[in-house]
Formats: structure tokens, C-alpha cells, sequence
């Protein structure tokens, strides 16, 4: 049932988009050469008013800051790469954590905007999804003890958003150890909903089997991010029939914007977040070759879609 769709409003539901249409922040490799300036006027002529922080963008907020005000854009998150489960790895992830709180803090230190970034994180220790492996045969599986060192750090780094007005959101992410179903569960399960909340990524929990609807519907209350994008998913079955890499999946077309694939729930999927009075960032998102899929070309298309859905 999709009709409480009206309940997401533009004053408290802002859609973005992530700068991997435009190039890819995994393997640099895939790109064209487009500069972030480009990248930033072309988000704003599709019509978002935020985006995701790419490797290409100034690292200077005084630099950054006035090439977005330009385009009328916003941060709507950055990415921290996560490793608790590699013991020797916990004090400079919480440094990571620090510095991007630092980063958000001077972004936007001179408004009082409501459209506030949340700290995106994700667990890549053992994760395969950077090498030139199979994907999904290799993905890692966490010990017992691994799995304590990762709920206690995410309760660290989650404390330290909290304390800075920020919330910290988890992205269950392919090639990870939290990527199927039972992996997710018990992260939502162990971890405290007061400081963990939960990034939905449409694509990477349908291209890893995992239903994003039952996930919307089950965990609506603690998701408070969204990277909507689709899958295609005679790419997925072609990932798991050759083994490919997700950097070949990638090349392949396993991603597109939302309505361009093979998820057919986007309309249940907001819905069940609008019945729970979600708040924050939609993003709209696709990791592709812009060589072989025109960024803007695909910003609009995903922009469109959602403008159909919600009306606005």
C-alpha cells in the first residue's frame, strides 16, 4: 500500500545523489575524467538539493563549501570505511570517525539548516568487494569475537555522532560480513537503536538476496538514511555464474537509478518508510561506467522516477 506517500514531504525528506554515477570511489579506475564541478552543476540540474562526498571533491570545507552554496547543494553524508573487526584497526577508525565529524562540523558551521549529514559507516574488515576475487563466495563470515569488537565500535563511533548532533548510519554493503540476511539481523540486534541506525541501500541488499522491502518494513524506525538505487539482476546472476568481482559487476551493470532495474518494490519500500515518519536523506544512487551510462543522463532518469512517486 503506497498511499501514505504524501507523508514524505520536501521539509523533511530531501533527496540527493552520490557522486558514483559520475566516477567510482571504490576503483578510480572507472572514470572519464569528469571534474567535480561538473559533476556538482550537473547534480543540481537534475534537481537535487545534496550529495555524497567523492574522492575528487576539494578536501578544504572553504573550498567546497562555496562551490556548493553555488548549485544550491548540501553534503548529505560522508563515508567512513569501518575495520573493528581487526583489532589493531579500532583507534584509527575512531580517528576517521573524529575527522569526519570535524569535516561535517565546518561544512556547516554557519547554518542552521535542518538538512543535517549523517555519518555514514560500513564494516570492510576481510571484506572482498575492493579485490579481484569471486564476490559472493568469498565474502567473509565473523567470529565470535569479531563480531564483539564490531558492535562495540559501532557503539563507540555511534556515541561520538550522537555527541555532536549527528547520526551514525550503518550500510550493510556486498563483499562485506554484513551483507545477508542473518548478518543484518544480528547487527540490528546487538547494536543500541539510540546510537546505531541503519543505512537501506535497495541495490546492495536485493543484489545479496536480502528482501529491502521486509528490511523497510521490519527496521523502518531505525532506518534514517537511504541509498535508493536498483539492480539488474541477470547481472547478479551472471556475478554468481562466472565468479566475477564486484568491480566486474560493476562494469557489467549490476547497478542503475531506481525504476531502470529489476526491483519492482520502490513504492512499498517508501511507503513503509513514510508510515514510520521518516526523516533525512534519500539518495539517489548507481554505481556505474559513466563511459557507458551518461551521468546526467541517469541523475534525471532517477529524479524523474522519484518526482512520479512522490509528486514533488
Amino acid at each position: 500500500m503506497t498511499t501514505n506517500l504524501h507523508r514524505l514531504t520536501p521539509d523533511k525528506v530531501w533527496l540527493g545523489v552520490i557522486p558514483t554515477l559520475w566516477w567510482n570511489d571504490d576503483f578510480i579506475n572507472i572514470d572519464i575524467g569528469i571534474p567535480y564541478e561538473q559533476a556538482l552543476s550537473e547534480m543540481a540540474l537534475a534537481g537535487y538539493v545534496g550529495c555524497g562526498v567523492g574522492h575528487k571533491y576539494p578536501t578544504d570545507p572553504d573550498v567546497l563549501r562555496p562551490a556548493l552554496e553555488l548549485r544550491g547543494l548540501r553534503i548529505s553524508e560522508p563515508w567512513v570505511s569501518t575495520y573493528f573487526t581487526i583489532k589493531s584497526m579500532k583507534q584509527h577508525t575512531l580517528s576517521n570517525v573524529d575527522n569526519q565529524l570535524d569535516f561535517l562540523e565546518t561544512m556547516e558551521c554557519d547554518s542552521d539548516d535542518p538538512r543535517r549529514a549523517d555519518l555514514v559507516v560500513s564494516e570492510f574488515g576481510g571484506a572482498v568487494n575492493p579485490l579481484p576475487v569471486a564476490l559472493f563466495p568469498n565474502c567473509p563470515d565473523f567470529s565470535e569475537d569479531q563480531w564483539k569488537r564490531l558492535i562495540e565500535g559501532l557503539h563507540e563511533a555511534g556515541e561520538k555522532a550522537k555527541a555532536r548532533n549527528r547520526r551514525l548510519c550503518y550500510h550493510p554493503h556486498l563483499g562485506t560480513g554484513v551483507m545477508k540476511t542473518e548478518a543484518i539481523h544480528r547487527l540490528m540486534d546487538e547494536t543500541d537503536p539510540g546510537v546505531v541506525n541503519m543505512l537501506l541501500d535497495t541495490a546492495h541488499q536485493a543484489a545479496a538476496g536480502v528482501d529491502p522491502l521486509a528490511l523497510a518494513r521490519t527496521y523502518a524506525h531505525r532506518i534514517k538514511h537511504v541509498h535508493l538505487k536498483d539492480m539488474r539482476a541477470d547481472v547478479v546472476a551472471e556475478i554468481h555464474a562466472k565468479g566475477l568481482s564486484f568491480e566486474q559487476g560493476i562494469e557489467a551493470g549490476i547497478f542503475t537509478v531506481p525504476g531502470d532495474g529489476s526491483i519492482r518494490t520502490f513504492p512499498e519500500i517508501l511507503g513503509a518508510l513514510a508510515a514510520a515518519d521518516f526523516a533525512g536523506w534519500i539518495c539517489v544512487e548507481a554505481e556505474q561506467d559513466p563511459a557507458k551510462a551518461n551521468p546526467l543522463q541517469y541523475a534525471k532518469m532517477g529524479r524523474a522516477y522519484l518526482r512520479e512517486l512522490l509528486g514533488w
